[in-house]
């Protein structure tokens, strides 16, 4: 596996969060950068599944099946409480 840089300055972190990710890297006894890579790693590997299940989820379908389904929903006023926020 090959290794990129990355300076962490660049990444311009609030005080707080910095502060809060340098006390957990302490806790579990890494580097700062070493908890930051494992964190970005942690996060990809969250959205990548994230995604695969949608798409594995919704298989063949196309935007035209949605529109199809939508067009069978009565053309009716929201329940109370359903309704949208004014300005929408």
């Amino acid at each position: 596996m090959s290794k990129a840089t990355y300076p962490l300055k660049l990444l311009k972190l609030p005080a707080s969060i910095k502060a809060a990710a340098g006390r957990l890297a302490k806790e579990d006894g890494v580097s700062l950068n070493q908890w930051i890579a494992a964190a970005v790693a942690q996060k990809v590997g969250a959205v990548e599944a994230a995604a695969e299940f949608f798409r594995r989820r919704a298989g063949d379908t196309r935007p035209e099946d949605l529109r199809a389904v939508l067009a069978q929903v009565a053309d009716r006023p929201p329940d109370p409480g359903d309704e949208l926020p004014p300005g929408l």
